[in-house]
């Protein structure tokens, strides 16, 4: 399969809900890719190719589906996953960052003495919208002195025009 198809295959796997989780919100659903064997060696596959030749120290995922995306990259290139998870779910000390969704108010936390002062990182996540997760993840990472290499997510939905908020660049798989 070359890229243009699995693109194709990836795109067409994930679900669009219209009014979910409140009017006005159209949610597009990740989760089927991971149910399909070939859609996700296809991401895989797509996501590698791109971070190969990055230079990167480690890999922070966002809560939660970057949890998922961010394992599938770190094992294959040998590089660590750091989580950065939504308020009261990390032990110990953790640096915290509110922020706006598209659909009301959260926190993330990173633990303080996760990532180390001039690290270059590469953030991941399934989708860039609003860039509320993302803008809260780039900030608390900027606070200590880490080199965001890049934003990689799966999903960006265009329309919002999120990346334009950021001065990191930002690489989608797809684009709604």
């Amino acid at each position: 399969m070359d890229k243009t198809e699995k693109l194709k295959l990836v795109k067409d796997t994930i679900k669009n809900y219209v009014n979910f989780p409140k009017p006005g919100v159209n949610f597009l659903d990740i989760f089927p890719v991971f149910q399909n064997t070939l859609a996700l060696k296809a991401l895989r596959d797509l996501l590698l190719e791109h971070v190969l030749f990055l230079e990167i120290d480690l890999i922070v995922g966002l809560d939660s589906r970057g949890f998922l995306i961010g394992p599938l990259i770190s094992i294959e290139i040998d590089k660590p996953f750091i989580p950065i998870r939504k308020k009261g779910k990390l032990p110990g000390r953790v640096l915290s960052q509110e922020y706006s969704l598209e659909y009301g108010e959260s926190t993330l936390e990173l633990q303080q003495d996760s990532v180390k002062e001039g690290s270059r990182v590469l953030i991941v996540d399934d989708l860039l919208a609003t860039g509320g997760s993302m803008g809260a993840a780039i900030h608390l990472l900027t606070s200590i002195n880490v080199k965001i290499v890049e934003c990689l997510v799966v999903i960006e939905v265009l329309k919002l025009k999120a990346r334009e908020k950021f001065n990191v660049p930002v690489y989608s798989i797809v684009q709604f």
